[in-house]
């Protein structure tokens, strides 16, 4: 399983919110790009970004501090916020990202990621925030009455290369993530799917790992607080 540090940018700033809370936010560093070393130099082989403002926005907006980050590091880097169109697809892989998540757009437009991934394999993931199973967009602003599963199993033909799965509820409040419905949806469908969300203390990300289906997790806050040691993490995941 591929633990994946978390770098949520919010106004060029390192930041984790509690429950998708524009609101409350706690800033954790002003250097991305070093934060990203930092992570880099622990071991990881997986970066994951979140552009906030620009999930909100619907167009890119910490453009410059992803840049840095692609600049600063070698490991692969996913990236969600604000990628809604082709043309932004086409610019953020342009500049090195190794996987865009399409979130809003996987509900508004699904023909898109589709026609993406057709046009980009393996570099297209879709990401899906529930609240109590219901899907929710616009930087979780918007909720509607979309099953979870029922979205992941409309792109089980796409050829998309992961489903980054948030327990909303769960983000940023250290209270552990949600194994039984994330399980669930691991073993509903094909694609692999990764754990977002709760992600508190090294039992969690062991737990995760022995459903035996979850491909992946991301942990943001765990790892800035030091409840979870990401080299300690990485050692134990890969043994």
């Amino acid at each position: 399983m591929i633990l994946y540090p978390a770098i949520d940018l919010k106004n060029g700033q390192c930041v984790r919110l509690l429950r998708g809370e524009m609101t409350a936010a706690t800033v954790f560093g002003d250097d991305p790009a070093a934060q990203a070393a930092k992570f880099v130099a622990a071991g990881c082989e997986w970066l994951h970004l979140v552009d906030l403002n620009g999930a909100f926005a619907g167009t890119p907006v910490n453009g410059a501090a992803v840049e840095a980050i692609l600049a600063a590091v070698k490991v692969p880097c996913q990236l969600g916020g604000g990628i809604r169109d082709m043309a932004t697809i086409e610019m953020w892989l342009s500049k090195g990202l190794a996987r865009v998540i399409l979130g809003t757009v996987a509900v508004e437009n699904p023909d898109l990621v589709r026609q993406a991934s057709i046009a980009f394999p393996n570099q297209i993931a879709v990401g899906i925030d529930a609240r109590k199973g219901f899907v929710a967009t616009k930087g979780w602003a918007v909720e509607t009455t979309i099953q979870a599963t029922d979205l992941a199993r409309s792109f089980e033909d796409a050829g998309v290369a992961a489903i980054i799965y948030t327990d909303i509820d769960r983000d940023g409040a250290m209270l552990g993530p949600n194994i039984e419905a994330t399980e669930a949806l691991s073993r509903a469908i094909t694609i692999p799917v990764v754990a977002s969300g709760g992600v508190s203390r090294m039992e969690d990300l062991l737990a995760l790992r022995d459903t035996g289906t979850i491909a992946g997790a991301i942990s943001g806050r765990a790892l800035y607080d030091g409840a979870i040691d990401l080299g300690a993490a990485l050692r134990a995941l890969k043994g």
